[in-house]
């Protein structure tokens, strides 16, 4: 069975690959603890206006005296501005939703007498919602748009220009049997964005700020069984609280647990592997439980490992059996339990292509006074990981050179709203260009998507904070940190421990503490205390775009994380003179300062382009920054795809291929980034999306694809000619013709005319023929590896648009409701060959079990709504994603039309 196919048929109501637990038929007749997805039928609201529209408010927010937007991705933070109020706030009454994440008890909250809010008619159970949106989560309020143009604008481009400001509320009914009374009723929610506040039946139960975070309350105590209770949730999405696309809303799925009182505590396994060899692997296990009720618990507890299917399920017999050591758990606490075992002849997980990423399942039954009181299941992995200063990382034993991409949290047009299908579909383009591993950039991504890096092999940097005391924009998480660093911290460690994908821990990105000396390395080397109190299994890092080996912040890390900084920031010629950090490469000299410590290029390139854009002249050299008639058109907000450009601290995928070779004791790097993403459109703060990836924001491949391919798979044979070929305005100019291959030499032909046959230098990645004169007709590369042919290339001029052609990433579908069919439109002429310069108005229409979730065509500068059905094609391509509706079968026709062109349809099937 393929990825797909396990993963679509795990889909069910919720697009989730979590594994609900079940007692096994000896023990029970009915479940012990039931995980049920409760992300369908919600009733929605948002308010009209961005100001704060009643008075249940988390906490009062300063003034914003500067909203710019625009200011480069490495300016310096600033320092926070302290606030003071006499308003009613209800943060007292959501700090308690933590404690369990602050290790010290005396500094954990004591909830307020009080019950704020209740008298507010959205959270009391006879207010009528019939007249609310019903929606199904995840949901991003904000993705539909409209986007908001110009300067000034309320939006602005670095995030985004959605409407994801804003007061919303969720409500939902929840029918919980009477057999339940007696049994913890908690409620979990993946993400939130953001100051989640949780109302069940006019009681505030609790919440949680960080929008990013997964988080539960236990709703126990104001819960009737036997009847139907009401949640109500509220979020505040905050103006200028990010630097790219947050989203809007409930945007991952939400679950409601019923489990006994005496049972593993949330996210209460912990498995790490050691002395790991072909013959065995010694399995150590924490395991944490908690008594809820209010008499004494006399526990034990045993645990079974599994062999794990790629669909995350046991299989087979036991291969090791653990009985835990007895416990007695006072009313009200927790108690964890150390054990180990023995895994004979492991079968070990590690990153494909030399690896497999085999995963072991333990499953953990709780007694009290020897009765069946709860069941945990927890997927782990094998592995043995080696972070060498010399050598770099190793996996197993083998050095894995890191091939990273930095992704964002957004999937384009569908937005915030996390879907398993869209995931899955991005890391299957990032793995066939080469890539093995990831940076979630810069906040704890969705569960669902460590799943899927576990099951396909992919080293992950799982990342928490973009700033900490200082703030980058006005009301980011610097309003927060004091009062929830520590709980955010814990929390994301405490739920991604056991993913093998992940290898380290990074608990901040580019922040200000930077800057300010001793004080900031205090502030590291609190949270690096964390860390290591949940987890002395992997190094913990901070991603540094401006401190130095001789300043203390990065004393306080295991990995040297180097933004940049590996490369040089305006540093060579073609960046000389510009404003802002400027620093030669700093490589050798971190390797100097910390020979113990293996570094890092966490992010490195931030090259820039436009799909299928080609400007003139073109550079001559490597790398430059992007500027008007220099890589980049002010007009049409565009910059050339001869991926030779960047932004000014940045360079290009050439010039970071070069400096990673010439120091070869650097494990590997992150390019900035895999996908284009929502938001941060630099240099184009008009544009709506980022000019970064090495794949368009609709999932069409950008020419720099090819480069980082050859690069990543120099085994693979490949060849890739840039530019198009279709150019009537250019006949008898110069018009470069640059070719990406992994092969060593080619030879260029123009209509059947060799324009000679070149060989790659030391430190060189591409082949040039600066010089080619335009005419129509073929132009076609045969390129060679030690002397013989390896790959070849062609492309041909175009003809006037005159069809559409349609086809679907695949077309068997689930009748899920969640899973998607991403459908690739052309504009082609009468042979078939892409029109690369039609812009033509596409529309589309769907007929079936089936709804045209998002239109795209990867222009960052295109304002047409996501939600619309018409789009223009952009350079001859444009996506349509269908949705399917569920429980619903059957045929679906998609059908593309465009006034002069022949229309197309594609067929797809529901299952």
């Amino acid at each position: 069975m393929n990825l797909y196919d396990f993963t679509t048929k795990s889909l069910l109501l919720c697009a989730t690959l979590a594994l609900v637990t079940t007692l096994q038929a000896q023990v029970a007749k009915a479940p012990l603890r039931e995980r049920t997805c409760i992300s369908n039928g919600w009733k929605f609201y948002r308010y009209a206006t961005s100001e704060q529209p009643d008075s249940l408010i988390y906490d009062v927010r300063p003034e914003i005296t500067d909203a710019r937007d625009d200011k480069p991705a490495d300016a310096r933070p600033t320092e926070a501005i302290q606030v003071t109020t006499q308003r009613t706030v209800l943060k007292p009454y959501i700090l308690p939703t933590g404690n369990a994440f602050i290790k010290n008890a005396n500094a954990r909250h004591t909830r307020p007498q009080g019950n704020p809010g209740s008298n507010f008619s959205f959270v009391q159970n006879s207010f009528d919602d019939n007249a609310w949106e019903s929606v199904d989560l995840p949901h991003d309020w904000a993705i539909k748009g409209p986007f908001y143009k110009g300067e000034p604008a309320l939006v602005g481009g670095g995030m985004g220009r959605l409407p994801s400001q804003g007061v919303a509320w969720y409500r939902k009914k929840l029918n919980i049997p009477a057999a339940d009374a007696g049994k913890s009723i908690i409620l979990e929610i993946d993400g939130a964005m953001s100051y989640a506040m949780v109302w069940i039946n006019g009681h505030l139960a609790g919440g949680w700020p960080y929008g990013y975070a997964s988080w539960q309350i236990d709703l126990t105590p104001y819960i009737k069984p036997g009847g139907i209770n009401q949640l109500a949730i509220r979020l505040d999405n905050p103006l200028n609280s990010s630097r790219w696309y947050p989203g809007g809303g409930i945007y991952r799925n939400v679950w409601l647990t019923r489990v006994n009182k005496v049972r593993t505590a949330q996210w209460g396994t912990f498995i790490t592997t050691r002395n790991v060899s072909a013959a065995s692997a010694v399995a150590d296990m924490q395991l944490t439980l908690t008594n809820q009720t209010t008499t004494t618990a006399n526990i034990t507890a045993v645990t079974e490992i599994f062999a794990a299917t790629p669909g995350g399920q046991p299989t087979g017999k036991p291969l090791a059996r653990i009985t835990h050591a007895s416990t007695t758990l006072l009313p009200g606490t927790d108690s964890t339990i150390k054990s180990t075992a023995v895994i004979s002849r492991p079968k070990l997980w590690g990153p494909p292509p030399t690896q497999t990423p085999n995963q072991y399942i333990a499953i953990t039954s709780v007694y009290n006074h020897r009765q069946p009181t709860d069941t945990y299941s927890t997927l782990f992995g094998i592995r043995k990981l080696q972070f060498d200063a010399e050598k770099g990382l190793l996996v197993n034993g083998e050095k894995i050179i890191i091939k990273g991409a930095n992704q964002h949290h957004d999937l384009g047009a569908l937005g915030a709203a996390f879907n398993v299908r869209a995931a899955e579909r991005q890391l299957q383009m990032l793995r066939d260009m080469g890539c093995n591993a990831i940076r979630m950039s810069h906040n704890p991504p969705a569960p669902e998507l460590l799943a899927l890096t576990d099951r396909m092999g992919f080293l992950v940097v799982d990342e928490v904070f973009d700033s900490w005391e200082t703030k980058k924009t006005p009301w980011d998480f610097h309003l927060i940190f004091p009062d929830w660093s520590e709980q955010d911290l814990r929390a994301l460690i405490r739920r991604d421990r056991n993913h093998p994908s992940v290898i380290l821990w990074s608990f901040g990105n580019e922040v200000g503490e930077q800057y300010t000396a001793e004080k900031g390395a205090a502030v590291a080397r609190r949270l690096y205390q964390f860390v290591k109190e949940e987890d002395t299994t992997r190094p913990a890092t901070v991603a540094m775009n401006y401190a130095k080996p001789d300043m203390p912040l990065p004393q306080e890390v295991d990995v040297i994380s180097l933004n940049y900084q590996g490369e040089g920031i305006r540093y060579s010629e073609a960046y000389k003179g510009l404003k802002g950090i400027t620093t030669p490469p700093l490589f050798p000299k971190f390797h100097e300062k910390f020979p113990g410590k293996m570094i890092l290029s966490s992010e490195n390139a931030a090259a820039l382009s436009s799909r299928g854009e080609y400007l003139f002249p073109v550079y001559k050299g490597i790398s430059a920054p992007v500027k008007n008639k220099q890589g980049g058109n002010d007009t049409t907000q565009q910059v050339s795809a001869y991926e030779l450009y960047s932004v000014e601290f940045g360079s290009s995928a050439d010039k970071v291929f070069s400096t990673l070779e010439n120091h070869p004791y650097v494990a590997g790097g992150f390019v900035w980034s895999g996908w284009d993403y929502l938001g941060e459109p630099s240099p184009y703060y008009q544009s709506r999306s980022s000019y970064f990836g090495v794949i368009d924001l609709a999932g069409f491949k950008k020419d720099r694809y090819y480069l980082y391919q050859a690069y990543w798979r120099p085994q693979h044979p490949m060849a890739h000619i840039l530019p198009h070929w279709t150019w009537p305005d250019r006949i008898g100019d110069t018009t470069p013709v640059h070719v990406f291959t992994s092969g060593d030499e080619a030879e260029l032909f123009l209509n059947g005319r060799s324009l000679g046959r070149k060989k790659k230098a030391l430190n060189q990645y591409r082949l040039r023929w600066d010089e080619v004169t335009y005419q129509p007709g073929q132009l076609k590369v045969i390129a060679y590896r030690n002397g013989k042919k390896w790959a070849e290339d062609e492309i041909h001029t175009a003809g006037n648009a005159s069809q559409l052609q349609l086809s679907a990433d695949h077309s068997a579908l689930q009748a899920t409701g969640h899973d998607l069919a991403f459908i690739t439109v052309r504009v082609a002429d009468a042979t078939g060959t892409t029109a690369p310069r039609a812009g033509n108005k596409l529309r589309f229409t769907i007929q079936g079990p089936g709804t045209i979730a998002a239109t795209d065509n990867g222009n960052a500068a295109d304002m047409q709504s996501f939600a619309s059905t018409e789009k223009s094609a952009f350079n001859g391509h444009c996506m349509v994603i269908v949705r399917t509706q569920q429980g619903k079968t059957g045929e679906i026709k998609v059908t593309a039309e465009a006034e002069g062109l022949t229309p197309a349809s594609v067929i797809l099937k529901v299952q």
